[in-house]
């Protein structure tokens, strides 16, 4: 299914079938404020297990990360942090970035890596976060590729859907998408590591 969504003011309507799709277990593609994204409710296993299919990935090898729709809920899934690590996602988010943190044990396995880390992000974008706050917890979030050497990412959700139409449920069209990642935080140490420079400059919030 292609659903159009208003990008800011997502309608009551299409959440529902959005939300319905998630709780039975369905794969979405959805915007975010960097690139669109192929996710699922993290605690539906089969579906976690059919996205890895489709990046051709082993489940347990996969950098997935999650969406959470504020700060508060994050703690539920990472061990605490430091009062200048808080104070920073504060600024930074909602934003361009994913927060690479210590896990604990609420996290599937499949988000961990073998250093019990997670990637967080908490997106610019009304559509994921609607999605998030009413289902009740995270979606998984990783990017969707193109073949093309020299545009990474697909932008036309129409473009997306004629590709993954058959793989996924629903595809989200909220208009044209970006081509530019977010950027990969690491904060598990002492010092934070920029893993990948996408969208967002960290520097802007330290």
């Amino acid at each position: 299914m292609l659903l159009k969504v208003h990008p800011e003011n997502p309608g009551d309507r299409q959440l529902k079938i959005i939300i319905d799709c998630l709780h039975s277990g369905g794969i979405i593609i959805y915007p975010t404020d960097t690139v669109y994204g192929l996710g699922c409710d993290i605690t539906q296993n089969k579906a976690i297990d059919r996205i890895a299919q489709i990046k051709g990935v082993k489940k347990e090898k996969a950098n997935f990360s999650f969406i959470c729709f504020n700060l508060s809920q994050l703690s539920d899934y990472t061990r605490p942090i430091s009062t200048g690590l808080f104070k920073l996602m504060r600024r930074a988010l909602p934003g361009p970035f994913t927060f690479i943190l210590n896990a604990n044990s609420k996290v599937p396995d499949v988000f961990q890596s073998k250093k019990k880390t997670v990637g967080i992000r908490i997106p610019d974008h009304t559509i994921p976060l609607q999605i998030v706050e009413q289902l009740g917890n995270p979606i998984l979030t990783t990017s969707i590729h193109d073949e093309d050497e020299i545009i990474e990412y697909t932008t036309d959700p129409e473009m997306i859907y004629e590709k993954y139409k058959k793989l996924v449920d629903i595809v989200i069209d909220a208009g044209p998408g970006g081509n530019i990642p977010s950027t990969v935080v690491d904060c598990t140490g002492d010092e934070y590591h920029v893993l990948r420079q996408g969208k967002g400059d960290i520097l802007e919030f330290l």
